[in-house]
């Protein structure tokens, strides 16, 4: 085997097979082989570091168990290709300066952008700095052209709220997140498709829209069980949320299960998994781990070929029946 198909194996280059990649990987690791960064950098002329910045603000924080497990995922196969990760928590008014900076102190060979608004600004700003790019999720109302890994989210809640009328729920509530997030938007439309297809109809009253987290869970799930006819099932967006409405329901002295069902969309997080027999929620579960190691596998292909077409990698959400949804109660 050639030393420069050693080297691009290393290096994860696509047009390595993957059992020539492997064979080169198992040598590599038998003899305790490590690159040498600083020589790869001064060799290839890149900075060999990924970035990843997160917009903080008062009413949106990205570090949670989701990101964790989406980093988790895109690390491992940065650490597989030579490749380190740069982790920056930006205000939500600096971050595109903060690209801006590093693309001119060429600090990284690309990014991966988190939790895309409907209307995403960074993407044409990206495009703009002719910086490689990722968006874990997609934007809506954008004409521009991108890369991106999703999770079919529509379909996700379109097929939980349709269970739930299958199984004779008429007043179904949606726990959501932020109305803003394309995620959420698309969450909502799968939600009200179902609906209307069944000749449901809810109002408003029956959506709520916050960040995703326990004590949001369980306030917004108090708001529904307090409407003149409360529902009798609820869809949420976050197992998070999921913990919290459970609250909820044991405060109210509401069985989960038997007096309310839930659905809950868990991205199978591994601080949360669920590994009973049968589980506790009814859940569509996608693995977040997973989208951040397809992030990152389609960020290193735009590096090692910049003029690649867009590609977007669309995944389905697992249907995954638990103890958490029966048929309404009868009076």
């Amino acid at each position: 085997m050639s030393q420069t198909t050693v080297s691009r194996a290393l290096n994860g280059f696509p047009e390595v097979s993957e059992k020539t990649r492997q064979l080169v990987l198992a040598a590599a690791a038998k003899h305790n082989y490590k690159p040498n960064s600083r020589a790869r950098r001064l060799a290839t002329g890149k900075s060999m570091t990924i970035g990843h910045l997160v917009s903080v603000s008062k009413e949106h924080e990205m570090v949670n168990p989701i990101f964790a497990d989406f980093i988790a995922g895109a690390s491992a196969r940065y650490a597989q290709s030579g490749y380190d990760l740069l982790l920056s928590l930006v205000p939500d008014e600096d971050e595109f300066t903060s690209y801006k900076e590093l693309a001119a102190r060429s600090a990284v060979d690309g990014v991966v952008v988190h939790a895309p608004r409907a209307d995403e600004q960074r993407i044409a700003q990206l495009n703009d700095l002719n910086i490689p790019f990722v968006v874990h999720g997609r934007s809506s109302n954008t004409i521009e052209k991108y890369n991106w890994v999703d999770v079919n989210n529509e379909r996700s809640f379109y097929r939980a709220t349709q269970l739930l009328i299958e199984l004779g729920h008429k007043t179904i509530g949606l726990i959501n997140g932020v109305a803003e997030m394309d995620f959420a938007m698309r969450r909502a439309k799968g939600y009200r498709r179902a609906l209307k297809e069944n000749q449901i109809k809810l109002t408003d009253d029956y959506l709520t829209h916050s960040e995703m987290t326990e004590p949001n869970g369980y306030k917004n799930a108090l708001t529904l069980l307090d409407l003149p006819t409360p529902p009798t099932a609820l869809v949420t967006s976050s197992i998070i949320m999921a913990n919290g409405i459970r609250r909820a329901l044991d405060e109210r002295d509401l069985k989960l299960g038997r007096d309310v069902s839930v659905i809950t969309h868990d991205d199978d997080l591994s601080y949360f998994r669920d590994a009973a027999a049968v589980p506790v929620y009814t859940a569509t579960r996608s693995s977040v781990r997973e989208a951040g190691r397809l992030s990152a596998d389609l960020l290193l292909k735009i590096i090692a070929d910049p003029g690649r077409a867009p590609e977007g990698i669309l995944l389905d959400a697992e249907l995954i029946l638990g103890s958490s949804t029966k048929p309404p109660r009868k009076p």
